[in-house]
């Protein structure tokens, strides 16, 4: 057989997240600044000069196959001063994740309908109002609108009926700036595009019906053109052909004003935060 009609290995046709920095408690210590850090998928650590929050965190028994290793575990985490979780989805809200993190985790904050199954799992959670803010030591968080009730539209016998307000985004106003967690949404014009301009952008540009897409992705990006852009929810799932998991950040720097504020940063990286 000669070289060139040689069998080729197939290309893979998913974007894979940088190589995982791995880290441990000296991330959850104080420090100057903000800094985030990607756990993949969705989630997130911020550490605010010592005070810790945690976003949509999934650190273990996720049921589908990752592309990434996942850069800390539930048992490096020596404390979290908030638990933050934007909806039910389980690439979101990790019961396992939660569960282990009752123990070193003072709050957990979510929306009514999602803090009332963390309830019941154990967790000392408090619902909120769409709307709503709470301080974590100098943080305060606001919870924003989402549209992301996905499970109406392939209703199951006996599901319950999901609410717009059921699931939400975060608003971190930091002493070092402000992050947007959106949380999954399809894109709701006269909030989305209609915020004041954040200094980061937890940065979710999944081409589905319910998430932003590609093109509700492009125009929150450019409703902020300062922003910084912190791509998540791409590159670390194993589903070729599931668009929620398989964005491309290649297919956003000729769509994006100002595309060096695109930030692909490997899960366990450490971002700080700047105040635009």
């Amino acid at each position: 057989m000669t070289e060139q009609s040689a069998p080729q290995a197939p290309q893979r046709r998913q974007a894979v997240a940088p190589p995982t920095v791995p880290f441990g408690a000296e991330a959850f210590g104080p420090i100057e600044g903000t800094e985030l850090r990607w756990l993949g998928m969705a989630g997130f650590v911020i550490n605010s000069r010592g005070t810790i929050l945690t976003v949509d965190a999934v650190l273990k028994d996720f049921d589908m196959p990752l592309l990434i290793e996942l850069p800390t575990s539930t048992d490096q985490i020596p404390h979290v001063d908030a638990v933050l979780v934007t909806h039910s989805d389980n690439d979101h809200f990790s019961l396992p994740t939660c569960r282990d993190l009752i123990g070193v985790t003072e709050q957990f904050h979510a929306t009514h309908y999602v803090a009332s199954v963390m309830r019941e799992n154990g967790m000392p959670a408090t619902g909120h109002d769409i709307g709503a803010s709470f301080r974590v030591g100098d943080v305060t968080v606001t919870i924003t609108p989402a549209d992301h009730a996905w499970q109406n539209a392939r209703p199951r016998p006996g599901q319950r009926h999901f609410e717009e307000h059921d699931a939400c985004g975060f608003w971190i106003d930091t002493p070092d700036g402000t992050i947007w967690a959106p949380g999954d949404s399809r894109l709701i014009p006269d909030h989305h595009l209609t915020m004041p301009a954040p200094d980061a952008m937890l940065f979710d540009f999944s081409d589905n019906d319910w998430h932003f897409t590609l093109k509700g992705a492009v125009q929150m990006a450019n409703a902020y053109p300062d922003a910084d852009l912190v791509l998540h929810h791409w590159g670390s799932v194993d589903s070729p052909d599931f668009s929620p998991f398989n964005g491309n950040p290649a297919d956003l720097y000729d769509l994006v004003v100002n595309p060096g504020r695109i930030q692909v940063v490997a899960p366990g990286a450490p971002f700080r935060l700047t105040r635009r």
